[in-house]
C-alpha cells in the first residue's frame, strides 16, 4: 500500500511541475486534463504526507520516552503526545484505505440529469418539479452550474420531463446514486377530502460523454428535421428547426426543439444522445460485473424505488441503505449532504468488505 502511495505522491509532484510548464499552460485541453488528474489525487497526497509526519512524530516521542533523565511531567507529556499520534495514525490508515479504493472513472465528470413524472398524473408532474428544484438548489450550494436543455412543462406548473446539464467539480461522484424511482406521499392540492396519495417520478443521471469516449459514426445516425410544435408563433409555422437523432445500433432517440436554431438543437440533442449511448454500453458492462458482487447501492436500475418523500411526517427514507431523516423540508430545499454522504460511505464500506473477502 505504501509503495502505491509513494507512486501517487511522485505523480502529484510531476503534475505540479507540468502545470507550471508554459508549453502545457498554452495547451488548454492538456492543461485541463492534467489539472483534473492533479485535483483527483490531491487529498490522497496530503493525507499520505500527514501520515508520514505522524509516523515520524511517533518515532520521536518513543525515542524521547526511552531517554533517561525525564521527570514525571515530561514523561506524561510525551506519553499523551504518543497516544494522540497513535490514534491519528489509525484514523489516517482507514482514510488512506478508502482513498486508494478503485475510483469510478466517471466521478469527475459533469452530468446530464433527466427527471420525468411517472405514476400519478398531474401530481407526479408537480413532484418532478419539486425534485428538479431540489437538485437546482443543491447545485447552487455546491457552486455548480445548471443549464436546462429541454423541458415539457404541464399547465399546472409541473414537469412531464425536464433535462438539464450540471457542470462543476466532481458532479457525478455526488449525484450518481440519484438514478431510480422517487416516491412521494402527500395530500394533493386537488384532493378535497384530505387523503394522502402516492405518486412517483423517475430520475436518470448520466455522466457527460466526451467525443473520444463515444464515437457515433455517421452511418449509425439517422437525422430527422421537422417543424417545432407548441408555443413559438411564426417561428413554429415557418422554420424547420426541430431535430430528432436516432442511434441505429441501440435504437436510442433524442428529439430537441427548444432552440430556434436547428444547429443549436442538433448540438444539444447530440450531447444527450452521446451520454445515453455511453450509459447504455456502460450499464451492459456493469450488469455483467454486478453478477459477481454480493451487494451494491445501485446507480442504474430505472425501475428501482430508491427513496420515499413522506410529507405528513416530514420524512425522507432511502430504501437502499435504510436511512430515515425527519427533514423533508430541508432536503427539498437542496440540503442533500446528509443523504449524499451516507450513500458514499455505504458504497465505500461495501467496496472495502469486497476487498477483504476477495
Amino acid at each position: 500500500m505504501y509503495n502505491q502511495l509513494q507512486s501517487v505522491e511522485d505523480r502529484y509532484e510531476e503534475l505540479s511541475e507540468l502545470l507550471s510548464d508554459p508549453e502545457v499552460v498554452s495547451d488548454s485541453g492538456r492543461f485541463m486534463k492534467l489539472s483534473r488528474e492533479e485535483a483527483s489525487i490531491r487529498e490522497t497526497v496530503s493525507t499520505y504526507r500527514r501520515y508520514k509526519d505522524v509516523v515520524s512524530g511517533i518515532a520521536d516521542a518513543e525515542e524521547m520516552l526511552g531517554e533517561s533523565g525525564l521527570d514525571a511531567d515530561e514523561a506524561d507529556m510525551f506519553k499523551e503526545e504518543l497516544k494522540d499520534l497513535k490514534n491519528e495514525k489509525e484514523e489516517l490508515e482507514e482514510k488512506i484505505k478508502i482513498l486508494l479504493l478503485p475510483r469510478d472513472p466517471n466521478d469527475d465528470k459533469n452530468i446530464i440529469i433527466e427527471i420525468r413524472g411517472a405514476a400519478g398524473g398531474d401530481e407526479a408532474a408537480l413532484f418532478a418539479g419539486d425534485l428538479f428544484g431540489m437538485y437546482q438548489k443543491y447545485a447552487d450550494s455546491q457552486g455548480w452550474k445548471l443549464e436546462i436543455m429541454d423541458a415539457n412543462i404541464t399547465g399546472i406548473g409541473g414537469y412531464k420531463e425536464v433535462i438539464a446539464m450540471i457542470t462543476g467539480d466532481s458532479v457525478y461522484s455526488k449525484l450518481k446514486y440519484e438514478s431510480g424511482a422517487h416516491r412521494v406521499q402527500r395530500v394533493p392540492t386537488t384532493e378535497t377530502q384530505g387523503r394522502v396519495h402516492t405518486s412517483t417520478a423517475t430520475v436518470v443521471v448520466l455522466p457527460e460523454a466526451e467525443d473520444v469516449e463515444v464515437e457515433i459514426a455517421d452511418n449509425d445516425l439517422r437525422v430527422d428535421i421537422y417543424h417545432a410544435s407548441g408555443a413559438g408563433g411564426q417561428h413554429v409555422n415557418k422554420t424547420a428547426s426541430a431535430v430528432r437523432l436516432t442511434h441505429l445500433p441501440t435504437g436510442i432517440a433524442v428529439a430537441m426543439q427548444d432552440e430556434r436554431s436547428q444547429i443549436k438543437n442538433r448540438e444539444k440533442a447530440m450531447k444527450i444522445l452521446r451520454s445515453r449511448v455511453y450509459d447504455h454500453y456502460a450499464n451492459a458492462a456493469q450488469s455483467e460485473y454486478d453478477e459477481h458482487r454480493k451487494s451494491k447501492v445501485g446507480t442504474g436500475d430505472r425501475s428501482e424505488r430508491i427513496r420515499t418523500y413522506n410529507f405528513p411526517q416530514n420524512r425522507v427514507t432511502d430504501h437502499r441503505i435504510g436511512l430515515t431523516i425527519q427533514k423533508l423540508d430541508q432536503i427539498l430545499a437542496g440540503k442533500l449532504d446528509e443523504i449524499v454522504d451516507a450513500l458514499i460511505m455505504y458504497d465505500q464500506t461495501q467496496k472495502l468488505e469486497e476487498l477483504k473477502n476477495a
